[in-house]
């Protein structure tokens, strides 16, 4: 399969990320790109039962551990993608919990730091992807990042979800309703210029506490079979303003 910076003349666009052996190192990659040392990071792990487990995590390193474990044990990981204000600091213990009371809401982000473009295969709800599927996903995102560079949109963190593949823009934007509406907006005018029968970008995301697979974790949807393998998610490529 090939992926989003397979193309020699994007060699100068950012840098692309070589695959590590250790899952492990992948999943503390991921969260390095993505968070500044320190900040607040809700973990929530959905088990194969059904059982719900989360977390609030400032040591970046212990969540990359916890994650980790959770993954091997069937558990599909996802954090919180934007910025949690500073009144959460009682509820990092740095560790998971069950029976959860309250997880992160919309409120309780101050900044919007990410703009996801989900870029998803058409396909039966709760399985993988097939292959074919995956690259239709593949042509997509490549098309959808190249219309926006066109626009002067600069690069995005290319990520493989797993089932699709994702497009991470870095922002700068209050969580507000003037920027909730210009997210679900934008996305809701690429979806009307990409969408069709094989493909769609999931305008779902736009909300300010949206949850994300943790990259380096295992999108395990459905039955593990050769035509709908579970695969694991990783990010591909990073902008050298990121990186």
């Amino acid at each position: 399969m090939s992926v989003l910076e397979n193309n020699s003349s994007d060699e100068d666009r950012g840098r692309v990320l070589e695959p590590l052996t250790d899952p492990r190192a992948e999943v503390r990659r991921s969260l390095g790109i993505l968070f500044d040392d320190g900040s607040v990071v809700e973990m929530r792990a959905f088990g194969p039962s059904g059982d719900i487990l989360s977390g609030y995590y400032d040591d970046h390193d212990i969540l990359a551990r916890k994650a980790w474990q959770l993954d091997r044990c069937g558990y599909q990981v996802y954090v919180t993608l934007n910025e949690i204000g500073p009144a959460f600091s009682e509820r990092v213990l740095n560790e998971t919990v069950g029976k959860v009371e309250s997880t992160t809401a919309d409120r309780d982000i101050v900044r919007r730091r990410w703009l996801l473009v989900d870029v998803d295969p058409v396909r039966p709800s709760g399985v993988s992807s097939t292959n074919e599927e995956k690259r239709e996903a593949y042509l997509r995102s490549k098309a959808v990042r190249d219309y926006l560079r066109g626009l002067s949109w600069p690069e995005p963190v290319i990520a493989n979800s797993g089932g699709g593949f994702h497009l991470l823009y870095p922002i700068d934007l209050p969580n507000d309703e003037k920027s909730r509406e210009l997210v679900k907006g934008f996305l809701r005018a690429l979806a009307y210029k990409f969408d069709d029968d094989q493909v769609k970008i999931d305008v779902s995301v736009h909300n300010a506490s949206r949850l994300i697979r943790l990259y380096g974790t295992r999108n395990a949807k459905g039955a593990n079979t050769p035509e709908r393998p579970h695969r694991r998610s990783r990010i591909l490529k990073v902008p050298d303003e990121v990186a």
